[in-house]
């Protein structure tokens, strides 16, 4: 049985990784946020919108303890999801966790393009999510790096570097196709 959490800051590739993973080892992808949004028919923006962030993280948390039941499965967790709670302990206990880690300057690039998605830096200008991502990966830090394994998250632009990075990832957990 394969069960797979990547974690790591808004934009380190997650899903990007965690489909073609999923899709290379033959089972099924679940991107949490994605998962949310279809059992709540509503997005991510709107359910913070109508929650707050402390009621999204609890609807957050319920379903990663849905989805981190099912077998043969990788999760693209949210950025935010390992720090909040025990959520870290849950995944741990689960399956194998991996920290996709990213440098800054891939971070801000990425998020620059996909801002108006991400209702945490949605308003923020260039100079404003510099700082955030600054800040806020010195917070998160030490959260992801309780994961079992560390993956860098940096190279994951073209097919090629995606496939080598799966490639990583296979070896690093010792994975086998099903």
């Amino acid at each position: 049985m394969i069960r797979i959490f990547l974690t790591g800051f808004m934009g380190a590739g997650k899903t990007t990784l965690g489909k073609a993973l999923a899709n290379h080892l033959g089972v099924t992808f679940h991107d949490l946020d994605q998962y949310i949004e279809r059992r709540y028919m509503m997005s991510v923006s709107d359910l913070f919108a109508k929650h707050g962030e402390q009621g999204f993280r609890l609807i957050e948390s319920r379903l990663l303890r849905e989805v981190g039941e099912f077998e043969d499965v990788v999760v693209s967790c949210g950025g935010s999801t390992p720090l909040i709670g025990d959520n870290m302990d849950y995944m741990l206990r689960q399956g194998q966790t991996v920290y996709l880690k990213c440098g800054k300057e891939t971070l801000v690039r990425r998020l620059k393009v996909a801002r108006a998605k991400r209702p945490l830096i949605a308003s923020m200008d260039d100079e404003q999510l510099s700082r955030y991502v600054d800040s806020e990966t010195a917070r998160r830090e030490p959260g992801y790096l309780r994961a079992e394994y560390i993956c860098p998250g940096d190279r994951l632009e073209t097919r090629d570097q995606i496939s080598e990075t799966v490639a990583y990832i296979e070896n690093l957990l010792n994975l086998k196709k099903t």
